[in-house]
């Protein structure tokens, strides 16, 4: 009976909040959580992040230089925190998602493990947590929009102002053609049909997420509504591109 209510309880907290967390489109990741005793310790901050993208939220480290569009609004980000109530014998993590004024928005189920090495004992129970937002039924509700430079320009008198909008579209797509997936050690290469390799990307803990590399730079590659997402940064800005991969 116990186990039924803690779910229901998880499910209707997660549909109280949705309509709110709807609302954000961009989620902060601190480098280095309370608990912990340096920066992203056990990669805890880093897998983290993962499941913010992995869950549809566009994600920073609170360290990343961000884009004009994110950065010129504190209040249109949710701030994300990874808090632990264990003892000594089980790991016990929530991860909290924060508005600008410290309001909570969502907490997750308790994430557990029993494991006595700290580094397998936090990734089983951050996954654990992280489970939870399933229920949470994530979908930005708003428009997506480009970046726009805007370019001033006055004359030396400064009684003419014209205004330029230049806009700017990080975000690309290549899902005409699929890739293929060729095994390699700890990972994959994914060729076109040329066949050239386009990207090489490797295994980490979290299924459908790899770290991936390519001509673009280096970055993760993720499984989202059916594309294979390759996120990666150029110059301080987060560049995005969609690829359909055949396994």
């Amino acid at each position: 009976m116990k186990k039924y209510l803690v779910v229901l309880l998880v499910l209707t907290s997660g549909l109280g909040f949705s309509q709110s967390i709807n609302d954000y489109k961009y989620a902060i990741v601190p480098s280095k959580f309370a608990f912990l005793k340096e920066k992203d310790q056990y990669r805890m901050n880093t897998m983290t992040k993962m499941f913010m993208e992995k869950y549809g939220f566009v994600t920073y480290f609170g360290t990343d230089i961000l884009p004009a569009e994110v950065a010129d609004q504190n209040c249109n980000k949710v701030y994300v925190d990874v808090e632990s109530h264990g003892t000594m014998f089980m790991t016990k993590l929530n991860v909290v998602l924060k508005d600008c004024k410290n309001n909570v928005l969502f907490t997750s189920a308790e994430g557990k493990s029993k494991e006595k090495a700290y580094q397998i004992a936090y990734n089983q129970a951050l996954r654990e947590a992280f489970s939870s937002f399933d229920a949470l039924g994530y979908k930005y509700n708003g428009s997506v929009t480009s970046v726009e430079t805007v370019v001033v320009k006055t004359t030396n008198d400064g009684a003419t102002i014209k205004k330029e909008v230049v806009p700017v579209n990080a975000n690309t797509s290549n899902g005409g053609a699929a890739l293929f997936a060729q095994p390699i050690e700890n990972g994959f290469q994914l060729i076109d049909s040329a066949p050239k390799v386009v990207l090489k990307i490797y295994n980490t803990s979290v299924k459908e997420i790899y770290i991936a590399e390519g001509n673009q730079g280096k970055g993760i590659l993720y499984f989202k509504n059916a594309d294979w997402i390759f996120e990666y940064y150029v110059g301080g800005k987060l560049m995005s591109e969609t690829f359909k991969v055949k396994f």
